[in-house]
């Protein structure tokens, strides 16, 4: 038997079918006209700690100054890098007016995904939290936060809303509570204030009920660390988080705490190669018992939530610390080494670790072209690829890609001869 339908009726049901669709993919009530949906979009729960998804931080500065933005294009062209790496979430860290990077980052990967209908890239938005007086002539006050801070937190919002298929994690800070950063660090309690706000937003349905909350810091600020940084106001915060974003760096502790960095008596009669590969599984193991000790200390309180690497990472120049006349960590055959065993590890574990970081920056310390802020990059400036991902140009995962119009080749052409003679013994003997 036919049944008649009236057609009025059977369009608009489809037409209601659609717009559900569509509010169900990307969390927003504004369904653009022809809207075409190709590819679901996921949520941060089903991105951390998908070895399908590898994490990254990501900063595109081309220049020795943040005041020369990257343009779109320039921008396009890293993502299309990142990408053809498995990368496919990445951390930006702030949204201030001055320096519109991650709006544009934004944009430049909405573009791409309308360009080509198989990229895919989504976004942990950072959002920079300072205290009263920071980064000025005054003293900081670090039990009050900075007045622009609220301005910052309602432009990551909106940056939320404007984007819901792409931002999937806002992270309160950057390195806020740990103590060494005294310039701007803030107590617990101001960053749980906003974690607080950022959760009712979602609550009331201004944000999408699937974008995740979190802070990205210090793995002692998680308390995993000085028994000084365990309060009420820590507690409350991990309580707060959809899950904790720590960050533990075993190259700057080969300066600032040594004692895993120092040849053991067992090994001194090895050769200089087995001496470094040595040193560079004990700075996996130092990474290692960070995380674990951030683990342990919320199982103390009885919280049971994700613990991902917000950051983690290794300079390959350094005319400091790190470099020659200092713990000499500094290489690119230690960087490729530490990346390799990290991803190893995490993948195995279902931990997301957004390593830093993708390209080097210059801006960081305009002034030292040999510091190690500018060079942590597992890509240089000109793109080319260090020793860490050797392995992607040989499996030709860049072709037709480009930096600065340049091809993605490999550092020292890739004479891994040549890489290992700047490759240095490990040193703990030197005065500080």
């Amino acid at each position: 038997m036919i049944t008649y339908r009236n057609p009025r009726k059977v369009i608009l049901s489809m037409s209601i079918a659609l717009v559900v669709l569509v509010f169900s993919l990307s969390c927003t009530t504004s369904v653009p006209e022809n809207v075409i949906v190709k590819k679901t979009s996921k949520t941060a729960a089903q991105l951390l700690g998908n070895p399908n998804y590898l994490a990254m931080s990501y900063g595109g500065y081309r220049e020795n100054s943040r005041e020369i933005q990257p343009t779109i294009a320039a921008l396009k062209e890293d993502l299309k890098i990142l990408f053809a790496m498995g990368v496919k979430i990445i951390r930006t860290y702030n949204v201030q007016t001055q320096f519109p990077h991650a709006a544009n980052v934004l944009k430049a990967i909405s573009e791409l995904k309308k360009e080509d209908p198989n990229f895919e890239m989504y976004v942990m938005l950072g959002a920079w939290i300072d205290c009263l007086n920071a980064w000025s002539a005054s003293v900081p006050d670090h039990n009050k936060e900075s007045l622009q801070n609220s301005g910052e937190i309602d432009r990551a919002v909106a940056l939320a809303k404007q984007y819901p298929d792409i931002v999937k994690v806002i992270a309160v800070g950057n390195e806020a509570m740990v103590k060494w950063a005294t310039s701007y660090f803030v107590q617990p309690s101001i960053i749980l204030k906003w974690v607080n706000h950022l959760q009712k937003l979602k609550k009331e349905g201004t944000l999408c009920k699937d974008l995740w909350i979190t802070s990205s810091d210090d793995f002692s600020s998680w308390g995993g660390g000085d028994a000084s940084y365990h309060s009420q106001d820590l507690e409350a915060l991990i309580h707060a988080v959809d899950y904790v974003s720590m960050h533990t760096y075993p190259y700057h502790n080969s300066h600032y705490n040594p004692s895993f960095w120092k040849t053991p008596d067992h090994l001194m009669n090895f050769s200089e190669n087995e001496k470094v590969d040595a040193a560079m599984m004990r700075a996996l193991n130092f990474a290692k018992n960070q995380y674990y000790a951030v683990s342990n200390y919320m199982k103390s309180l009885g919280i049971e939530k994700p613990i991902h690497i917000g950051e983690t990472g290794w300079a390959t120049i350094s005319n400091g610390h790190y470099g020659v006349n200092g713990s000499r960590a500094t290489d690119e055959y230690k960087q490729g080494l530490y990346y390799k065993a990290l991803r190893t590890w995490t993948n195995k574990e279902g931990i997301s670790c957004f390593f830093f970081e993708a390209f080097d920056e210059p801006w960081k310390d305009p002034n030292n072209v040999s510091g190690s802020e500018n060079n942590f990059g597992l890509i240089t400036r000109d793109g080319a690829v260090k020793y860490g991902l050797w392995d992607l140009v040989d499996k030709d995962v860049f072709k037709g890609l480009s930096r600065n119009g340049n091809p993605i080749t490999k550092t020292f052409k890739g004479d891994k001869k040549e890489l290992m003679n700047t490759v240095l013994v490990p040193n703990t003997g030197y005065k500080r």
